[in-house]
């Protein structure tokens, strides 16, 4: 399979356009838009984003390149016409080049690590247009080319449908609250309420001294759970990325396995539930009791986290203390209703993990089938 320079098969077509020169209702695309992997996630249109600096125009044809942090991956496949922030750049193929096979194969892992090793700029890193027109591009015959793009949209697509199903679940957890308790935030149903204090224990984390700031505290056989640990968790905190030395372990404590983790600083009121013993700084705080407890408990902090973190306080960064938290007014619903809420939210956690499973099958299927297609194995 002979190789080229991309910008012997292709046009990086950067032609400025006024936006006072296009119709107000012209669609806009900006890097917001646009998601890592390409999905178009919105837009918004000239007049109504008050565009004033010159911009790109695109149309169908072209594949969007974002090169600013190119690390991101935000190439995608428009199916309309409109314009572009500049640091998008619109590629059109030439007519030995298809569309899906170029875009396929920037978006590859390989290729997204090869052009951010090539930027310039340490604050806002971005690609020269003259540094990815010389981007080697494998060249099979074009017949070729459209079967390996079929392949892996038909991959890409199971993926995709994959993810409709997690977000779906993701959002059955807060409809089964709403259903058996009502609004949570105005208490709609007067269910009788209680301090979170007496609902169980709430302690913080404990660091003498900043786990970042001394490296003596990392890299022993204690996991560490962080605020971003207990934001990206889904829930559940199945994975850790640093641990505590001897010494760590003798300024904090050990938290146990089913601990309800609640951030009070950078990321405000996220909570994911330990599945492992482990420690955490006092950015994080632990609330422990019973599990029917610690999952209503979850729940309904899900619905005060935007608020939370609205009101929090900002010094260096955001923050709210044990106070705020122990003081927080939960009400608290009768009968077995606890015990029906547990049951009820693990079956569907349980479902989502299965799912979630299933995605990252699929994902390390598509990353098998992308490295494959390149080197003619497909």
């Amino acid at each position: 399979m002979k190789t080229v320079e991309l910008g012997s098969v292709a046009s990086i077509e950067r032609k400025g356009v006024d936006p006072s020169s296009v119709a107000p209702e012209t669609l806009y695309l900006g890097l917001e838009h646009i998601e890592r992997g390409g999905r178009i996630i919105g837009h918004d249109t000239v007049g109504g984003a008050e565009l004033a600096s010159t911009k790109f125009q695109f149309n169908p044809e072209h594949v969007l390149f974002g090169k600013l942090r190119p690390n991101l991956g935000k190439i995608s496949r428009p199916d309309f016409a409109g314009v572009c922030s500049t640091d998008i750049l619109p590629i059109r193929p030439g007519k030995d080049l298809d569309r899906d096979y170029l875009a396929h194969f920037l978006a590859q892992p390989s290729m997204v690590d090869f052009a951010s090793s090539r930027t310039s700029g340490a604050n806002l890193p971005r690609l020269s247009p003259t540094v990815l027109a010389k981007f080697p591009i494998p060249l099979p015959p074009l017949p070729e080319q459209r079967r390996i793009a079929a392949i892996l949209d038909h991959a890409d697509a199971l993926r995709t449908k994959r993810r409709d199903v997690l977000a779906l679940l993701d959002g059955l957890g807060p409809a089964v609250f709403r259903d058996m308790f009502g609004n949570p935030v105005t208490n709609e149903r007067r269910w009788p309420v209680k301090r979170l204090a007496e609902l169980g224990t709430l302690d913080r984390g404990v660091s003498k001294h900043r786990p970042r700031n001394d490296p003596a505290l990392l890299g022993g056989a204690y996991p560490l759970i962080q605020t971003g640990d207990v934001a990206n968790s889904g829930g559940y905190i199945r994975q850790f990325h640093s641990t505590y030395s001897d010494l760590g372990l003798a300024q904090s404590r050990m938290w146990p396995a089913g601990t309800l983790c609640i951030t009070i600083a950078a990321n405000i009121a996220k909570t994911g539930i330990l599945t492992f013993n482990a420690c955490f700084p006092d950015s994080v705080v632990g609330f422990t009791s019973d599990p029917e407890t610690i999952t209503f408990v979850q729940a309904w902090l899900g619905f005060l986290q935007a608020t939370l973190e609205a009101s929090a306080p900002q010094s260096a960064q955001k923050n709210i203390n044990l106070a705020i938290l122990r003081e927080l007014k939960v009400p608290i619903p009768g009968g077995d209703l606890l015990k029906e809420f547990d049951e009820r939210i693990s079956a569907l956690k349980e479902h989502r993990a299965h799912t979630g499973r299933d995605q990252a099958e699929l994902d390390a299927v598509f990353d098998s089938l992308q490295s494959r297609a390149f080197r003619g194995e497909l």
